[in-house]
């Protein structure tokens, strides 16, 4: 088993931003871990294939959760390479397939209707980013404590950002892949966007879940890796 980060770099409303989705590495199988915004399938290609890997070996997309930063390609992965099984929670399959309202465009138009003025057109533009989010079905839902990946990843339920958030524990790695139940920030674990958390209580006690898992290495979607040493927390 292997994780490797694939850090993106891009603009964002002229400020200069990076993402860390994780593709893990076990025998001749590729699975990445969430998948950017939309339009980010060839710069994640590009990223893959400059780490030594065939596109042809990528077996399975695991989504942490619904976010357009974090799904906004699938559809043109799955389009792409038709064969790649789609994993995410139960909850959150319901969004990503379409057959549920998300929760995160549900808050998006709520927050809008006492939005300050100066705030209103990114609130308009966020909602029509969501709803152009193209649905995909899921070809395996997962949950706490499942067995994933040939029985060498587990799944740990991390509500609060959203309420079917995962993150993905690699024992012989002795590693945790966050999605955006923790980020690193200032040489911290942190919560993402605490202000846009759908439970912040629950992502609380989410971040303290991870943390006590004591594993050396956390995979941040939103910070890149972050190893603990003797004990402490230390970002590299």
């Amino acid at each position: 088993m292997k994780i490797i980060e694939l850090p993106i770099a891009f603009e964002f409303n002229g400020q200069k931003n990076d993402i860390y989705p994780s593709l893990i590495r076990s025998n001749d199988e590729l699975t990445l871990v969430d998948t950017g915004y939309q339009g980010f399938l060839p710069i994640i290609e590009k990223e893959i294939e400059a780490n030594g890997y065939e596109m042809n070996d990528l077996t399975n997309i695991i989504l942490t959760h619904y976010d357009d930063d974090h799904i906004g390609s699938l559809s043109d992965f799955k389009e792409k390479y038709p064969w790649i099984r789609i994993i995410a929670s139960e909850m959150e399959a319901t969004y990503i397939s379409g057959e549920e309202k998300s929760e995160r465009l549900v808050q998006a138009e709520k927050m809008l209707e006492t939005m300050p003025k100066q705030h209103q057109a990114f609130g308009e533009w966020f909602i029509q980013q969501l709803k152009s989010l193209q649905h995909v079905p899921i070809d395996e839902t997962v949950g706490d404590g499942d067995w994933i990946l040939n029985n060498q990843c587990q799944v740990i339920a991390t509500p609060g950002h959203t309420s079917g958030h995962i993150s993905l524990y690699i024992p012989s790695l002795d590693s945790i892949i966050t999605g955006d139940a923790a980020v690193k920030e200032q040489h911290e674990l942190a919560i993402a966007n605490p202000e846009f958390c759908l439970d912040l209580e629950q992502a609380e006690h989410s971040l303290v879940k991870l943390k006590n898992m004591r594993a050396e290495h956390y995979y941040c979607y939103h910070g890149g890796r972050y190893t603990v040493v003797e004990g402490f927390f230390k970002s590299i």
